[in-house]
């Protein structure tokens, strides 16, 4: 079974993980792409032996409306983390932001961060972040396909994003800021689909016994 989960803030995805393999009494569940703790948003889990068609969905492209705030960078990059820089933002249009955002459609490297589930040479960075160890990564190549520009109100902006497998948004946001001469950190971050499955057709946590959708 493969189901469209919504994703709360403040939970893990291995905390959806765990609580659908509870209802379900499904000893394989496993999901299609980490999402952040602070973020929500669509999470495809699958059960059973449909977990073998997670890896292909995994692989689809994933889109995102993000919230980035200027003038503080936290060691995360998002709203969990502390603040390690504080920079001042410099008086900006917004045809400005529109172009820097535009600057970043395209393939290109990306850093993946300490906080983040990856794995290198078998240990998750998170754990090795939380003893204040920080190693060498390897950048990987990602694409965004496209970027629009939902809000600007400084030093808040909001975006959409549509990206490849492999992208971080926080270190995304992280780029643009950098890129507009200051510093940010993102606040919010919504995942709204990845490959078909959009949020508009979320399982709500509540809803997945409530409703018969299992």
């Amino acid at each position: 079974m493969i189901l469209n989960m919504y994703k709360p803030k403040g939970w893990t995805s291995f905390d959806v993980v765990k609580k659908v393999r509870s209802i379900t009494k499904e000893k394989k569940v496993g999901h299609g792409g980490t999402l952040d703790p602070f973020a929500e948003g669509v999470l495809v889990l699958g059960t059973g032996s449909d977990t073998k068609k997670l890896g292909m969905i995994s692989d689809s492209n994933k889109e995102y409306v993000a919230t980035l705030k200027l003038g503080s960078r936290t060691d995360t990059h998002d709203i969990e983390g502390h603040v390690v820089e504080d920079k001042a933002i410099p008086t900006l249009t917004l045809e400005e932001v529109e172009t820097v955002l535009k600057s970043f459609i395209g393939e290109q490297y990306q850093t993946p961060p300490m906080y983040s589930a990856k794995k290198v040479n078998g240990q998750r960075l998170y754990k090795l972040a939380r003893k204040n160890i920080e190693i060498e990564r390897e950048p990987c190549l990602i694409k965004i396909v496209d970027i629009e520009l939902i809000h600007f109100n400084s030093p808040v902006i909001e975006f959409s994003v549509t990206c490849s497998k492999g992208t971080y948004i926080r270190v995304l946001g992280t780029d643009i800021a950098n890129q507009l001469g200051t510093v940010g950190h993102l606040i919010a971050l919504k995942r709204k689909k990845v490959g078909e499955y959009a949020i508009d057709e979320t399982i709500q946590m509540d809803d997945l016994v409530s409703n018969g959708c299992i």
